[in-house]
């Protein structure tokens, strides 16, 4: 029977004539169904008819996709067996041979389940293959066709085989509407079209700017715009908000003579030194606010309030004393060092003064620096005595050998080391 179905669907396909293609892409399908079950022998089931329903979608004009649900009642073989409700549910790729003509065959193929309930026992749910061919005849336009087809039905995990054959209708919905005819037109000579040789939109007889680089927005006239009108086109402005008056480099910049980053419109110090940091306003910075520009303080970390020099650095004086063998005391002799320190230190009222005493290496390095804090104490006593240096201004320190200022190795090195420093200022 199988055979005979394939021959009569080839025959009719054979004998079909031409048509508009009736199986069109995008539509919806109804198919409502009815046929046959044939059961395999072990099955124990009678063959029985069914009824299904079957819900499809063109994706092609040549492939389709279907759902197909189908419930059969079969009567069992042996009057002692119990009767069984089947269902099958499968979902099939569908494919139509010549879809243009009126008969269309197809070949179908797909998976789904088969499930069994029989009155009395357990109920069976297994999984199914399934495949055949079929055929669809147009008897309406393409809205309304005659279907009919067989399917091999092939269950697992344990294998069973069964046939079924049906036939029905389709409803095919929401075919695409028909292309509209195209309108014929009397033909007349084209109008001549106006020469725009830089392709700006602005024909050449209008166009001021005839040379305008392609891709460029132009105004009315085909000229390139300059939206801040500083004279340089926005398709060559690099700098395209300059405010209205500045002067502008060929790029449409702003100037920056001293190349320092800031505009010289806003430049408040327009003659700063190549490379010099800057700050915002186009000044040098001066980090630690002692009035010498960071480009050149050689003590670029001075305390805030603290005078300096032009360099930004503190006045320090070494005192040239020669205190006795262990010994801190400053006679008489070395009043004229200690002044100095004391015109030194009026010369900058403001500042806080350190006095520093060093010795050299001879000796344990302790005994160094207690001996180093006393004559650096001893000055400070002589500069409130004798100079009336207030105490509050002055703070000694000693630093033992820590930092010599010559060769510890000969004699005249050691007498080098052995100071007070006074600093007119703190660092």
């Amino acid at each position: 029977m199988f055979k005979k179905i394939i021959y009569l669907t080839v025959l009719f396909c054979c004998f079909s004539l031409p048509a508009a293609a009736v199986n069109q892409s995008g539509a919806l399908t109804i198919s409502p169904l009815l046929g046959g079950h044939i059961f395999e022998g072990n099955l124990s089931l009678e063959t029985s008819s069914f009824w299904g329903v079957g819900l499809g979608y063109n994706f092609t004009e040549h492939w389709s996709i279907e759902g197909i649900y189908i419930k059969t009642d079969p009567d069992a073989e042996d009057e002692s067996i119990t009767d069984t409700k089947v269902e099958t549910y499968h979902l099939d790729v569908l494919y139509h041979i010549w879809p243009g003509k009126k008969l269309i065959p197809y070949v179908a193929a797909g998976l789904g389940a088969i499930y069994s309930s029989p009155d009395v026992g357990p109920d069976r749910d297994h999984f199914l293959f399934n495949y055949g061919v079929g055929v669809k005849y147009f008897i309406l336009d393409d809205l309304i066709a005659l279907r009919a087809d067989v399917r091999h039905l092939v269950d697992f995990p344990e294998p069973d085989n069964s046939l079924q054959y049906s036939a029905g209708l389709v409803f095919q919905l929401g075919k695409p509407a028909p292309a509209p005819e195209p309108i014929a037109t009397p033909k007349s000579a084209p109008a001549p079209t106006p020469l725009d040789s830089d392709g700006d939109s602005v024909i050449d007889s209008k166009d001021q700017c005839p040379k305008t680089p392609a891709g460029v927005t132009v105004n009315s006239v085909g000229c390139s715009l300059d939206s801040d009108n500083d004279g340089v086109y926005d398709h060559q402005d690099k700098c395209p908000q300059t405010p209205a008056g500045i002067i502008v480099d060929t790029t449409g910049c702003p100037l920056d003579r001293d190349k320092d980053g800031v505009y010289d419109y806003l430049d408040r110090c327009p003659g700063t030194p190549l490379e010099a940091p800057v700050n915002s306003k186009g000044c040098p910075l001066d980090s630690d606010g002692d009035g010498v520009f960071d480009y050149l303080d050689r003590c670029p970390n001075t305390h805030l309030g603290v005078s300096v020099d032009s360099n930004g650095c503190l006045t320090k004086l070494t005192l040239h004393i020669n205190f006795g063998h262990d010994s801190s005391k400053v006679s008489s002799e070395y009043d004229g060092e200690i002044a100095k320190a004391a015109q030194c230190i009026n010369n900058y009222p403001g500042n806080i003064v350190f006095i520093d005493g060093h010795t050299d290496n001879t000796g344990a390095a302790a005994y160094n620096q207690k001996l180093s804090e006393q004559r650096s104490a001893a000055v400070k006593s002589r500069l409130i005595e004798r100079f009336n240096i207030p105490a509050s201004r002055m703070t000694s320190r000693g630093f033992g050998e820590d930092q010599p200022v010559a060769n510890n190795e000969i004699s005249k090195g050691r007498a080098l080391n052995r100071r007070v420093e006074v600093a007119c200022g703190a660092k």
